[in-house]
């Protein structure tokens, strides 16, 4: 049984925090941003992969998967079976977050859905059997603001930041076969299952070359057909505090609003979504009081703003897909 750290050191953090920023940073690039040897950084991001501290895998933009229905679900529960529940969302295969919220009555899930029909077999025959499950609220995500993955806690300094992940650009339009050739669809899945995986594992699951295998990724990625993460415990760069804010922008200032909170240092996750509120930001602080702050200085002064409901995090159960240890 892997046994996950509970604290890291500041060299530690920081690699972390790199590889949070580009997930597959060869050890040289690492190395060359932090001022460390080599060496160094291949000793210690050795055990924080081999303990499951850090875990890479990949995510697929929904917008580019036309079957797929990208869904938030707000689930209110028994507080005795809450932990059953979210665990029983995290062994789905289409479920990308569970977090357990509030007052410990609600769970808060991401959905890629399968189309319609898996949407309505979630919706009227799933959730309706659970008996622990008393009501909930869907909302489909409109548009995911990628700036927001870019959070380190704060830990690279801006140029390190963008030296190794220049600002996401506008996804481009993909070719009607790009994203169903079944060279990118092994591609997905391995890199699902780990996103580090060598170029020459890579090409050994999708019956190709080294070399195109590299050659696809990186029009994935470029592409924004997929995003390369790095799945950690926020709390082992600082961030004690995790909250979700569902906010109610004024239709005309939600692309500017979701743009200037999706660039926040503090804001992990921000999408637009269907629903009363239609902005939904994950706030990653030190502490109660930056999160206090962040609302009164960040999200306070934005005219456009005319509802806000803060939720707490209380437990994450599954976050980029995979369930937490």
């Amino acid at each position: 049984m892997r046994i996950m750290r509970q604290v890291l050191d500041e060299t530690d953090r920081r690699i972390a925090a790199t590889l949070v920023a580009s997930p597959r940073a060869s050890w040289r690039e690492v190395a060359r941003c932090l001022g460390l040897s080599e060496r160094t950084v291949v000793r210690r991001v050795a055990l924080l992969y081999a303990d499951g501290t850090l875990r890479a895998t990949a995510v697929r933009n929904p917008a580019l998967f036309p079957h797929l229905i990208p869904a938030a679900l707000r689930i209110r529960c028994r507080p005795n079976k809450i932990r059953q529940v979210a665990q029983a969302l995290a062994r789905r295969t289409d479920t990308v977050w569970v977090d357990i919220l509030g007052g410990g009555d609600e769970i808060s899930t991401i959905f890629f859905l399968e189309g319609p029909e898996a949407r309505n077999n979630l919706l009227l025959r799933d959730l309706p059997a659970t008996d622990a499950v008393d009501s909930w609220t869907a909302h489909t995500l409109l548009r995911v603001f990628p700036t927001a993955f870019r959070w380190t806690a704060g830990l690279l300094s801006p140029t390190e930041l963008a030296e190794l992940a220049p600002d996401p650009t506008p996804p481009k339009t993909p070719a009607p076969s790009y994203t169903q050739a079944d060279v990118d669809t092994a591609l997905i899945a391995a890199l699902t299952e780990d996103g580090r995986a060598t170029y020459t594992d890579l090409a050994r699951r999708a019956g190709t070359t080294a070399l195109t295998a590299r050659r696809r990724l990186e029009a994935l990625v470029d592409g924004q057909v997929l995003r390369l993460a790095t799945e950690f415990d926020l709390a082992l760069l600082g961030a004690q505090t995790e909250a979700l804010l569902w906010i109610v922008v004024q239709p005309g200032a939600l692309q500017e609003t979701a743009r200037t909170l999706s660039t926040h240092p503090h804001v992990c996750f921000c999408a637009a979504t269907t629903g009363p509120a239609n902005l939904v930001v994950a706030v990653a602080a030190a502490n109660l009081d930056a999160l206090y702050t962040f609302l009164t200085d960040t999200v306070g002064p934005l005219s456009a703003v005319t509802a806000i409901d803060t939720t707490p995090l209380l437990a994450t159960v599954k976050r980029t897909g995979l369930i937490r240890h």
